[in-house]
């Protein structure tokens, strides 16, 4: 084994003692260095630092098989496990309260240090919003910045999706082990992101989605990002925790308006109440945080979309009638004055024209 194998194996031995904790790993790692130190410490000085039962527990004789395998990991190609002390390890992590001892990769590690802005949002996204989270991203990707998000379904793969589209860098924060893809849907998805981008977990291989997990990782997209920018959120949503760990390191917050009748907008309300920058374009954001790419580059695009003009009247009748809001067909029918045959067809039509979407509950929303 290489001197760099048994460094890692050293730190991996760190991260895998039961009960042991990151604060407490980081607390060991600030008393003695380098983790191969800290083994070396002995029982009563290490005791001192975090128990007797602890240092009990550090002492003990070490999960060789599951060391190894770690190690395999990170020797396969597109592969990495980053320690607090390498040089790839991304900057901006080191500037959050409680950065993770360890970070496995998969793809390129040097991404994480590239100025990124994250795009999070509901899982349970409308089509508007998830037509919004593609656009912006594809906009921020094209100046230069790589787009963070969760790869949830919803908004964040939207983000994901939004970025590599344009050709762009992305980069997912997980909350599973990295040899893990969860949701399974974005199975292709993360292989696409792991060839063009960079996949990050800071829990070891194997770990499953335990809920616990992701409002933990959200401290580490708000942490790789200069900004986060919300895009559809209920108020018990965590992409509100990632915009107030953002607001707390200091990052920039965006959030995206809404209709008031929608309880997927409440969240971005909230924060636009609470300071959050309201933005309707990407370049409103790039007017915050200033350009990522070289001089040269294609100013970003409005991403507003304009519906193209109904040529029916009755289309447009209809279209005025509805609004930017959701509306059911009754409304719609009082608004219009139409009859329920009439309308319906007119709706279908508008809806294969891409002029507006179904939602749950008999309603209708205008793209």
């Amino acid at each position: 084994m290489s001197r760099a194998d048994d460094d890692l194996a050293a730190w991996l031995r760190l991260t895998f003692v039961p009960r042991l904790g990151p604060a407490r790993q980081r607390l060991l790692l600030a008393a003695f260095g380098p983790p191969e130190r800290i083994f070396r410490a002995g029982h009563p000085a290490l005791a001192s630092v975090v128990g007797g039962e602890l240092a009990d527990a550090l002492l003990a004789t070490p999960d060789e098989a599951r060391i190894a395998a770690a190690c395999r990991w990170a020797d396969e190609p597109g592969n990495r496990i980053l320690t607090l002390a390498d040089p790839d390890y991304p900057p901006s992590l080191l500037e959050i309260a409680d950065p993770p001892v360890l970070l496995y990769v998969k793809g390129d590690p040097v991404l994480l240090a590239r100025p990124a802005l994250a795009v999070v949002g509901a899982r349970s996204a409308t089509p508007q919003g998830v037509a919004n989270a593609q656009a912006f991203a594809a906009s921020l990707a094209g100046a230069g910045y790589a787009v963070v998000s969760g790869l949830a379904l919803g908004i964040d793969a939207a983000a994901h999706r939004g970025a590599l589209d344009a050709d762009g860098t992305t980069v997912a924060v997980i909350g599973t082990g990295a040899d893990r893809i969860y949701p399974a849907r974005n199975q292709a998805l993360a292989r696409r992101i792991a060839a063009q981008g960079a996949i990050v977990s800071e829990y070891p291989l194997g770990t499953p989605p335990l809920a616990q997990n992701f409002p933990r990782r959200n401290r580490l997209i708000a942490g790789l990002a200069r900004g986060v920018l919300v895009v559809e959120a209920a108020l018990g949503s965590g992409s509100l925790i990632t915009a107030r760990l953002a607001a707390d390191y200091g990052r920039e917050v965006f959030a995206i308006p809404g209709s008031i009748h929608s309880p997927l907008a409440r969240g971005c309300h909230r924060l636009i109440r609470d300071g959050a920058k309201l933005v309707e374009t990407a370049a409103d954001v790039l007017e915050e945080v200033g350009r990522a790419a070289p001089e040269g580059t294609e100013s970003a695009p409005d991403t507003r979309e304009s519906a193209p003009a109904a040529a029916d009247p009755g289309d447009a009748r209809v279209l005025a009638a509805l609004g930017h809001d959701p509306a059911d067909v009754d409304t719609l029918a009082c608004r219009t004055g139409l009859t329920l045959d009439a309308l319906y067809a007119i709706l279908l039509s508008l809806e294969l024209d891409g002029h507006l979407t179904r939602l749950p509950g008999g309603r209708f929303q205008r793209l």
